[in-house]
């Protein structure tokens, strides 16, 4: 832009009043200069009365210009002055009156103490939880008709569909959980061995790598990593098909999303994850016979000839029980926060993040359930 074409303005004084004539192009090319322009025009009608804003020598005009001078208007108001616009221009007075100058006051602070934010945010905390519980009902519901309808009519049944996730979350799983639980069982027999030598009992270590790892740790581990890699990928899978409008597409076809994608992978993971507790429960005896085989002098045939002295069918079974229920919790929550994404990469990570932090919540919640009934049933 040509610096001829700039903002300018010229003054006449007439009494109490001053008359300014704007000129040139205020536009935002040069915000530097209807800036200075602006302040100019508060500068030169000071000590006035009444002043007078001539539009009319304005080549262009824009919304930063008008917004400029609309709040200087308002400003020299705010001084005493009386100020007006005059041979504006029809174009120019659409743009005056839209993007007119408006003042916000600042929202005074709330007073509120720190105790009252806490009970507070505890509220909405229970409120949400008790919001996701209803959601959780509601799809358990849907997921449990659709699998009635499948019962009822077999070919809506997506076989292909249920050995493929059980591939993905079972068989794929086998090296993490036999690993991870492994170490576990060489741990716990380790730290057994080192507290109950003080005792003279360090062949009570049988006892407690079996109860332990039967009842609690084995199904516990599992559900914990499967909550974390199953889960969060199910939530990952369904957010981008959600993201990418497929489960739409799916419905416009007459499908039912949770008849196609939901019910095979929960029946998957139902399946899966009891198998995985067999191999994590093998594992970590393995590696309590091996620990217990090095630093107690316990060989593996007197480690095994012992076990079924320190535990029974119901110590077995206790993990096994358990395993299902938990992967239906996984399965719900993950499906949950699958279909709650919304439509951008920042919502996919948030539900997969609040997928695998509920699920691993939710898992241990219901591991407390469980002892505490298997308690009362003395089983």
């Amino acid at each position: 832009m040509d610096v001829l074409d700039g903002p300018t303005f010229t003054s006449e004084r007439a009494g109490d009043a001053v008359r300014l004539s704007l000129a040139g192009h205020w536009t935002l090319d040069a915000a530097a200069a209807i800036e200075a322009g602006a302040k100019a025009l508060l500068a030169e009608a000071g000590g006035a009365r009444r002043a007078i804003l001539n539009l009319g020598g304005v080549a262009r005009l824009d919304t930063a210009g008008a917004w400029l001078i609309d709040k200087t208007r308002q400003d020299l108001g705010a001084k005493g002055v009386d100020a007006q616009l005059e041979s504006i221009r029809p174009e120019f007075g659409i743009l005056l009156e839209e993007a007119q100058y408006r003042a916000f006051k600042a929202p005074q602070p709330r007073r509120s103490s720190y105790l009252f934010n806490l009970f507070a945010d505890v509220g909405e905390s229970v409120c949400a939880a008790g919001r996701d519980l209803l959601a959780g009902v509601s799809f358990l519901g849907e997921v449990v008709a659709s699998i009635g309808k499948s019962l009822v009519q077999p070919k809506h049944f997506r076989g292909t569909s249920l050995v493929f996730h059980m591939e993905t979350f079972a068989f794929r799983s086998v090296p993490i959980i036999a690993l991870i639980n492994f170490l576990v069982g060489a741990i716990v027999a380790q730290q057994g061995i080192f507290q109950l030598r003080r005792f003279g009992a360090s062949i009570l270590v049988v006892d407690l790598v079996g109860i332990l790892i039967l009842r609690e740790l084995g199904v516990l581990l599992t559900s914990i990593m499967v909550a974390g890699r199953s889960g969060s990928a199910i939530t990952a899978e369904l957010g981008s098909m959600k993201m990418r409008e497929e489960i739409d597409a799916l419905t416009v076809m007459g499908l039912r999303p949770v008849e196609v994608l939901i019910v095979p992978r929960i029946l998957a993971l139902v399946l899966s994850l009891p198998l995985l507790t067999f191999i994590a429960d093998m594992s970590a005896i393995a590696g309590g016979i091996i620990v217990s085989w090095v630093y107690a002098g316990m060989s593996p045939a007197s480690f095994v000839a012992l076990l079924p002295s320190a535990i029974g069918v119901n110590t077995f079974m206790v993990g096994l029980i358990k395993a299902p229920f938990m992967a239906l919790v996984i399965g719900l929550i993950a499906s949950v926060e699958g279909l709650a994404v919304s439509g951008s990469a920042e919502s996919l990570g948030r539900q997969v993040t609040a997928s695998v932090v509920k699920s691993i919540f939710m898992v241990i919640v219901v591991d407390g359930l469980f002892a505490v009934f298997f308690a009362g049933i003395r089983y």
